[in-house]
């Protein structure tokens, strides 16, 4: 049966968007739409770039189009794109321009030291940041910003109880850690360590924020699945050590990223202990792990390279002492950490001065 644009139009009317709560043409999700007789093809957009939910949008079109007397429909349904994001299409974190996962394949390689300088390297730019502490069985960024015995207070806003962050060195920061005790095991399932990693999100007062770090767990599991099909990420990084026993599990991370059902942007790989400097040879180094592993994985995968940290005592002090390495004046890990930035911000098109 053929039908006319405003019959069509009205049909794709009654399909909503489940994260938004509005119809698809109320929010101008229809992108396309084309009728050459009984034949209608029409081009959709989802706000859930995750597999699972692009097929539910087309299923949920087709159906509508079957009740309106449609049997010949070509339905395509495409990821909303980060530059199409507005506070309207985003129901979680709407005010936070941008949201970058830090993940790596194997622990130990140094992510969670990672995310915290770039954190506070991003504040010392000048840009509002917030960290999100997601290793949820794990957490570290509580010791990495000296507010391991901090405790969140609950305020009121718009009349909903939520989550004040805690605040330090210029970020705002949250952490499953914050919530237990430091040397209680946190033994959570799958679901409820996804349910808790989304409610940081949710449950919590971030405001507006040019910069949301996300720091992942190792590997790839129920929380990254979780995080993509909740949080509008702006893409990820990777991090990886050069030797090849990292670099393995760093390649399944960036394709993780790259599944059709997960859909986020690499925006580049890191190679943390890239080279051993002592402290009384500063102008030594030692590649220890094997050299320029990460960046070769990178070209090989067609990833930006962003950068090298070395493995210097005075990181891993600073990660203790709670100040992350980025803040000492002119030292060689601070000036690696602002090269690193320098090159992320660049692959997000801005510019550092």
């Amino acid at each position: 049966m053929a039908i006319s644009r405003e019959q069509a139009l009205e049909a794709l009317s009654g399909v909503m968007e489940p994260d938004l709560g509005k119809d698809i043409v109320a929010l101008n999700f229809v992108e396309e739409l084309s009728l050459e007789g009984e034949h209608i093809r029409v081009v959709v957009k989802s706000s859930n770039p995750a597999m699972h939910a692009r097929t539910r949008m087309k299923e949920a079109v087709q159906f509508a189009f079957e009740r309106a007397g449609v049997k010949d429909a070509e339905v395509i349904v495409v990821a909303l794109k980060q530059e199409e994001r507005t506070p309207e299409t985003r129901k979680v974190l709407p005010g936070v321009e941008h949201v970058i996962a830090v993940a790596s394949g194997k622990g130990g390689v140094g992510k969670s030291t990672v995310a915290a300088n770039l954190a506070v390297g991003l504040a010392q730019l000048g840009y509002k940041v917030g960290l999100c502490d997601a290793d949820i069985h794990g957490p570290s960024v509580p010791t990495m910003f000296d507010v391991v015995h901090e405790k969140p207070q609950a305020i009121e806003v718009n009349g909903k109880q939520v989550i004040e962050p805690v605040e330090a060195h210029g970020v705002k920061v949250l952490s499953i850690g914050f919530f237990a005790d430091p040397d209680q095991a946190i033994a959570w399932r799958g679901a409820m360590a996804s349910r808790a990693l989304t409610q940081l999100f949710t449950d919590a007062h971030w405001g507006d924020l040019d910069f949301m770090i996300v720091d992942l767990p190792p590997g790839t599991g129920d929380i990254h699945l979780s995080l993509v099909q909740e949080v509008p990420l702006t893409g990820a990084v990777v991090v990886s050590t050069p030797q090849e026993v990292a670099l393995a599990d760093a390649r399944k991370g960036v394709g993780l990223f790259r599944l059709d059902s997960v859909n986020v942007k690499v925006l580049g790989m890191i190679e943390n202990m890239a080279y051993f400097t002592p402290p009384d040879a500063p102008e030594k180094q030692s590649y220890i792990f094997g050299q320029d592993g990460a960046k070769r994985l990178a070209d090989s995968l067609q990833v930006p390279f962003l950068g090298e940290l070395p493995l210097i005592q005075s990181v891993r002090e600073a990660g203790d002492a709670g100040r992350p390495a980025v803040m000492q004046s002119n030292s060689p890990a601070s000036s690696a950490v602002r090269a690193i930035l320098a090159n992320l911000l660049k692959q997000l098109g801005k510019t550092v001065d």
